[in-house]
């Protein structure tokens, strides 16, 4: 390199460091609720989401468990870690290629358990319908609903039952509550991930997102995307076993996608995310879809896929127990945890460059779950 190619190159990391060190600046101040009416950002799970968690519900409620970034909360009882979620489903349209609103209300409900190393035991349900909605169509959602308990190993306990006028729920809302029971084996937080961690995922990602889109029927593409709506405690189940205290965290990525998963844990734990862009597992046909609309697969929603951080000894075996489990064949290591620019998620892209994969700031898929 000739004297003037290496000032160049000193520059250009200056320059590097300079954005990257404002970035830091700007994501380390406390968030602050100022918006003046509700958008649908804030319900997508980027930066409008925080916001409105971080600058607002944090600090009324002012509760010493309560979190923006876990999946559940734990309440112990009697010597007994019990973890306690809930949720709500107002996905459009309620039934979609590989799935429907019932099933997606049992699953994601356990999959916060799971994903916070509780295995689940019990839901209560509660049931917004619309006037008009058709009996028929009540009647495959109660089903669909009690095949997914049957299969996630759950029992329905409690719910509830209300009815709006017509054209004020889009067909029906379901709202939820997981009860479960913390392993023993768990050990997990989002705070807890150390420079040479291992980032893998447990299967190719933006599945459900684009299943979303496509049966809406608003753009024309074609391509067979199914939603990946699944119970993930097996998948927990399976890392506990193989990694043992070597799990640092495990979070499922939904709304707003790995990205926003990956962008919480840096946050929270004060390292960097380097992510390789080459080793993420996408369909041909979700990176089809994503590149004509615009959208990174990274940001688009999963319901039966979970990012979860390893220790570098640990790895291999870890990525071998997901693969074992059914759905899981296409799971990959996709990166690892560094030291700096701390709180911070790099991509190094097919091409050898570097860019940030900040927080989504608005909502390219809305209503997704």
């Amino acid at each position: 390199m000739t004297p003037t190619e290496q000032t160049v190159a000193r520059d250009v990391d200056q320059r590097e460091q300079e954005a990257l060190d404002k970035i830091e600046r700007v994501r380390s101040m406390p968030a602050r609720f100022r918006d003046e009416r509700i958008t649908m950002a804030h319900g997508a799970g980027g930066k409008a989401t925080q916001t409105l968690i971080e600058g607002l519900f944090l600090p009324a409620f002012g509760s010493q468990t309560l979190s923006a970034l876990n999946d559940s909360g734990i309440v112990p009882l009697d010597g007994v870690g019990l973890a306690l979620t809930t949720d709500s489903f107002v996905v459009k349209p309620i039934r979609f290629p590989g799935g429907s609103i019932g099933e997606l209300a049992v699953n994601g409900t356990v999959n916060d358990l799971a994903v916070s190393g509780a295995r689940p035991l019990a839901l209560t349900l509660s049931l917004i319908l619309e006037e008009g909605l058709p009996a028929a169509e009540l009647r495959a959602e109660v089903e669909a609903i009690a095949r997914a308990a049957k299969a996630a190993g759950v029992e329905i306990v409690a719910g509830d039952t209300k009815v709006v006028e017509r054209g004020h729920a889009d067909s029906m809302y379901i709202c939820t509550t997981g009860l479960g029971r913390l392993d023993p084996r768990a050990r997990l937080s989002p705070a807890s991930l150390k420079p040479g961690d291992r980032i893998l995922v447990s299967g190719r990602i933006g599945d459900h997102g684009t299943a979303i889109m496509l049966a809406r029927g608003e753009f024309e593409l074609d391509a067979a995307i199914e939603s990946d709506t699944r119970s993930l405690w097996p998948v927990a189940d399976a890392l506990l076993d193989a990694a043992g205290p070597g799990l640092r965290c495990m979070r499922d990525a939904t709304r707003g996608g790995v990205a926003s998963v990956l962008n919480e844990l840096a946050k929270a734990s004060g390292v960097a995310v380097l992510v390789r862009e080459r080793n993420i597992p996408v369909h041909p046909a979700v990176a089809g879809a994503c590149e004509l609309l615009g959208i990174d697969p990274m940001y688009v929603a999963n319901e039966g896929k979970l990012v979860a951080v390893v220790a570098p000894e640990m790895a291999d075996d870890a990525l071998a127990a997901l693969r074992s489990v059914p759905g899981c064949e296409e799971a990959a290591e996709i990166g690892e945890v560094k030291t700096d620019p701390p709180g911070m998620v790099l991509v190094q892209t097919a091409f050898g460059g570097k860019r940030v994969m900040d927080l989504l700031v608005g909502d390219p898929l809305p209503r997704i779950c």
